[in-house]
């Protein structure tokens, strides 16, 4: 039976999320010398008090820019960012109608973008606007676009750092969505190859010689060092790794987990169990995960707690039959086995 990678990537992510909603914000120490230890499955409760198996606002908007490209078949900038207002202003996209955990750059671009209906100019610009407001939704464009076949690389770019900047805007967090879609665009169509972290090291490769090519692009690429290296960065310990807001700490921790376990589950809980930013962090790890393992390894009692499960896997459905994605993803992955 074919896979749909779109339920592969999207319920990694949103899995991941609800994991870490309950112990947002909290500290290692605070989360293992609980009364029940670390996190070991879907828990309620946490800053928001929400019922076990709620994402938050990394599920909402990867589910509202979802929702456009299916309706659009195409990205759809402003189409995007009126989901992002339904989703703040109604709670749509949500699961109980009401949207929480909402980060301060997405907000004040939300609200910039009600006043005036400009996309060029919503997102936010400064070097203090980095954080991983939009690595954490980027995982609908970066499918959608991985399976473009026929656009060119450049476009494609182009394009994740358009959605990026609707909220985000500086070049440091576009480029850490650029880095995240070069490692799904590896997954996508080198996944049987190669070990994880060597296929997420071909797609950090492919995605340092894309900006390379640029001289403007060398002093944000500083801030990505740890990441050229996966062998390097895999002998890192624990203590010297932060899995906080900042987009590059978020980028590094979603790698570091990723290529220091062995399943999805091993990894969603080394996440979570970190602390700190533990839904956003889980969510751009689980997103990874997800395409990498496949849905199927999402433990059944963690997915059993997702309510509206069902409305993921409908829209991801419908997304598995834009533009035949799943037929050009299965031929290209018969063609990478001659």
């Amino acid at each position: 039976m074919d896979r749909n990678i779109w339920l592969d990537g999207m319920m990694g992510l949103i899995v991941g999320d609800a994991l870490g909603v309950p112990v947002q914000f909290m500290e290692k120490e605070e989360i293992t010398t609980r009364e029940v230890g670390p996190v070991r499955g879907m828990e309620s409760g946490g800053v928001y008090n929400m019922p076990a198996g709620t994402w938050s606002d990394d599920g909402s908007m990867v589910l509202a820019t979802l929702d456009s490209i299916v309706n659009n078949k195409r990205i759809d900038l402003t189409d995007i960012m009126e989901c992002f207002c339904k989703w703040e202003l109604e709670g749509k996209y949500t699961q109980y109608g009401e949207a929480f955990d909402q980060g301060n750059t997405c907000t004040e671009a939300i609200y910039r973008y009600i006043k005036d209906k400009k996309i060029d100019t919503c997102g936010c610009t400064g070097e203090n606007s980095n954080g991983n407001g939009s690595l954490m939704r980027i995982l609908p464009a970066c499918i959608f676009l991985a399976l473009a076949q026929e656009t060119a690389e450049e476009d494609k770019m182009a394009l994740i750092h358009k959605v990026s900047g609707l909220t985000h805007n500086h070049l440091r967090s576009k480029m850490a969505c650029g880095l995240y879609y070069a490692m799904v665009d590896a997954l996508l169509h080198h996944r049987d190859k190669s070990s994880l972290k060597e296929v997420l090291q071909t797609g950090i490769d492919n995605g340092l010689k894309f900006y390379g090519k640029d001289r403007e692009n060398y002093y944000e690429m500083t801030h990505f060092t740890r990441l050229f290296h996966l062998d390097e960065l895999q002998q890192t310990e624990e203590r010297d790794m932060r899995s906080g807001g900042y987009v590059i700490e978020t980028i590094e921790a979603a790698v570091w987990c990723l290529i220091t376990t062995d399943s999805l589950k091993e990894c969603l809980l080394k996440v979570v169990n970190m602390g700190h930013d533990t839904d956003t962090v889980a969510a751009v790890a689980g997103g990874l995960a997800g395409l990498y393992y496949g849905a199927d390894a999402i433990p059944k009692d963690w997915l059993d707690e997702i309510t509206k499960k069902e409305y993921v896997e409908e829209l991801c459905e419908k997304a598995s039959l834009l533009c035949g994605s799943k037929a050009i993803f299965y031929l290209q992955r018969k063609t990478d086995k001659k």
